[in-house]
């Protein structure tokens, strides 16, 4: 965990790019992962020259010239310049040289997305400050560079810009820990942004599986085939690239790929896992859309399409824990409840936890549910385990204030986790509870309804009334159906 000295530091980096004149949060983190690139190159030219000097020989695949043009070119040389003579170094010879690198121990993810690098620093004076703060921050222990870098990406959410490409770091470890990633995984998520799925699954990994660390077929597996993003913005791919970096993944498949189009061909059935919370909003043109989707679900929305996409891109035997709108569970279109018992009657549909609104605030207000299912092409769904999630650890509102997770009223994420774990008192569970199981026949009579309002019954008479906050949550969610409903039919009047 980042430490209060260690926030301090980057604080006080993140402010002086602010004070610099460079405002966009989101530009701030790309030069940021430029300078840490750089830096990075050096500690691997300084290892291989270790290694020369131990054997006795020289440097094998050197990532900087041997030259003494080429030395200057290195982090622990031009940190020692004056201001300016720094500021012409990286701006007219460093950055250059890492949009060309190639070959060597760098032909990979991140040094190919560097290629487009541009280097937006705009004075002398606060390079040579941002360089001496980047380098005054530990980077040498694995973890360590990983909850750095994953301070600085939460700046981008808190900074009130951009924060749609972040979903909650505990949403993602939840979903995480509900398909407990295998060592023989072969991980996707098919709208990365900065890659947190990816970074959360090999951090599960390295926690519960430290045979990757042995092992070296499994290890190589780790570093290189395990773990794949696609993105269609460039300046996404290179913060995912540098994320996975710092979190120890050496070259994973960080690529630019429109998912939704026919850039995926090549991709299907090529992955045991998906994780994914991908763009919730809008429409495609159908020529633009791949036609294999289309023949999956034929509609030209993306919630949908993604869904289907994912049943696409898995294995069969492969699964699943993705987020959707909370129309694609609960809206009564024709086209919702085609995948809806594509899901239940042609693959195993295991779950479906329901998302309190604010848990993406303030960037989104929306309803949404976590789906949990593997793809069979047979079926294989004979009951459905719903939860209805209530409090994530933070309070609802735009400000997410955190709350005292121990209890659960503010916190349901454990008890997910431990119910999901242990299914067997599940059964036990009526509808009154805040879980329970629906068997598949029921939800077939109910026109394959995946909303839990469906199936959730209010305590009666004699019990212990429902607090009304919660029965005024489910109206809410039920008015947000209706005006989604009722848009759907505008525009098919259109």
């Amino acid at each position: 965990m980042i430490t209060g000295e260690l926030k301090s530091k980057v604080d006080k980096l993140w402010d002086a790019f602010w004070s610099g004149g460079i405002s966009n949060p989101l530009e701030v983190i790309e030069q940021i992962t430029y300078l840490l690139f750089i830096r990075r190159l050096d500690d691997l030219h300084t290892l291989q020259e270790k290694k020369a000097n131990r054997l006795g020989g020289k440097i094998q695949d050197s990532v900087f010239p041997l030259t003494k043009e080429g030395d200057k070119l290195r982090w622990s040389r031009f940190k020692n310049f004056s201001p300016q003579d720094m500021f012409d170094v990286v701006s007219t010879k460093v950055f250059p040289f890492i949009k060309d690198l190639r070959g060597g121990v760098e032909h990979s993810t991140y040094s190919h997305h560097m290629r487009d690098a541009r280097f937006t620093v705009p004075t002398a004076g606060l390079l040579a400050k941002v360089v001496e703060l980047v380098d005054d921050i530990p980077m040498d222990d694995r973890d360590t560079k990983g909850d750095v870098y994953e301070y600085m990406l939460g700046k981008i959410a808190t900074a009130g810009q951009n924060g749609q490409f972040r979903t909650p770091r505990h949403i993602i470890k939840l979903m995480v820990e509900l398909v407990a990633p295998k060592p023989s995984d072969i991980i996707c998520d098919p709208a990365c942004g900065t890659a947190g799925f990816l970074v959360a699954a090999s951090e599960y990994l390295n926690a519960n599986h430290p045979e990757i660390r042995t092992d070296k077929k499994l290890m190589e597996h780790f570093h290189e085939k395990m773990f794949n993003g696609f993105d269609f913005d460039p300046t996404m791919l290179r913060i995912a690239s540098m994320n996975m970096l710092l979190h120890g993944v050496e070259n994973p498949n960080i690529s630019y790929k429109d998912s939704l189009s026919e850039d995926h061909a090549g991709e299907e059935e090529r992955y045991t896992l998906i994780l994914a919370n991908p763009p919730f909003a809008g429409s495609l043109d159908s020529e633009t859309c791949a036609t294999d989707l289309l023949q999956i679900v034929k509609t030209k929305k993306t919630e949908l399409l993604f869904v289907a996409l994912f049943l696409r891109l898995l294995k069969p035997g492969g699964r699943a824990a993705v987020i959707v709108p909370d129309g694609v569970v609960s809206n009564s279109s024709k086209v919702h409840k085609e995948l809806r018992r594509t899901l239940v009657e042609d693959h195993k549909l295991e779950a479906i936890i329901s998302v309190p609104s604010g848990v993406f605030k303030p960037y989104a207000g929306v309803s949404t549910a976590i789906l949990v299912f593997t793809k069979t092409n047979s079926g294989g769904t004979n009951h459905v385990w719903f939860y209805d999630m209530q409090a994530d650890g933070f309070s609802l509102d735009d400000k997410r204030v955190e709350q005292d997770s121990s209890k659960h009223g503010n916190n349901n994420i454990p008890d997910i986790v431990n119910r999901w774990q242990t299914f067997a008192g599940e059964t036990k569970r009526t509808r009154i509870d805040q879980s329970f199981f629906v068997p598949k026949s029921e939800i077939e009579k109910s026109d394959y309804s995946l909303s839990i309002s469906t199936y959730r019954e209010l305590k009666h008479e004699g019990q212990d009334m429902e607090d009304p906050i919660e029965i005024l949550k489910q109206l809410d969610k039920i008015e947000v159906r209706i005006q989604q409903e009722l848009a759907e039919l505008r525009e098919l009047l259109v």
